[in-house]
């Protein structure tokens, strides 16, 4: 599987919304740019987008998978995931880790398993605003991913969402030079910390809208993006798609 755009729904959608979503999905999406395509909904939402969507090529994923089943209230295992269709799942979101206090070790546990079931992962970096006016943002990143990945053997399909704290619903966006140069400094350093010397697309989140999807995706090291909001919007969505169908390179 090779996705490219991903929609994250958070904690939004409803049974009559994602119907109307995917229509308008469908009725703005070119038929080539379907296959990069994939979003994220609430785990209620799974199933019902699993369906609506299984005669065409966009994936369904998960927002994030626990390290182990049983005894786990409130989480979600990768057998549950599977089980339902799903084939990735994103892991180490700046909400989870704010809101969850999710620690890159924990982050580093749900790779694992979700390697070991081979399940597709979309780790997710990101440096707050005070490491971005302090300039160090590359030490907090080399942290980040270092400590979630030393010593793992990562397998094809292994992807970072280079998400910025400070840029995620704000509207404020970095220069698309400054991120593709911190997108670089990302695959220089997975490839240099795992274990196989593995270099992964590494996509693009915060605040990404078709009005700044083309300067982005001309980019040489911006591989997609992770998107919020935008995502909602079916219609929107397939737009941020067809400009990356479209890009330059």
């Amino acid at each position: 599987m090779s996705i490219s755009i991903i929609g994250n729904w958070k904690s939004n959608g409803s049974l009559d919304l994602n119907k109307a979503w995917v229509k308008d999905f469908l009725n703005s999406i070119n038929s080539s740019a379907i296959q990069d395509t994939a979003v994220c909904p609430p785990f209620i939402y799974l199933e019902q987008m699993i369906n609506l969507t299984s005669d065409i090529d966009l994936s369904i994923g998960s927002q994030d998978i626990d390290s182990s089943n049983g005894a786990r209230t409130g989480s979600i295992s990768v057998d549950a995931c599977k089980d339902i269709g799903c084939t990735f799942s994103i892991i180490g979101h700046s909400e989870r880790r704010e809101f969850f206090h999710e620690s890159n070790l924990e982050i580093k546990d749900k790779l694992i398993t979700a390697q070991a079931n081979n399940m597709q992962v979309i780790l997710c970096v990101g440096e707050t605003k005070e490491h971005h006016q302090s300039n160090t943002t590359n030490n907090f990143l080399q942290n980040q991913i270092t400590e979630s990945l030393a010593n793992l053997e990562l397998s094809d399909g292994f992807m970072i969402a280079y998400e910025p704290v400070w840029a995620i619903g704000t509207g404020d966006t970095p220069q698309s030079s400054e991120i593709n140069a911190i997108h670089k400094f990302i695959k220089d350093i997975v490839q240099s910390t795992s274990k196989n010397n593995f270099t992964p697309n590494v996509i693009y989140g915060g605040s990404v809208s078709s009005k700044n999807a083309e300067v982005l995706f001309n980019e040489e090291h911006i591989d997609g993006a992770l998107i919020g909001g935008a995502s909602l919007n079916g219609k929107e969505f397939a737009q941020i798609a067809n400009i990356y169908k479209d890009r330059g390179i």
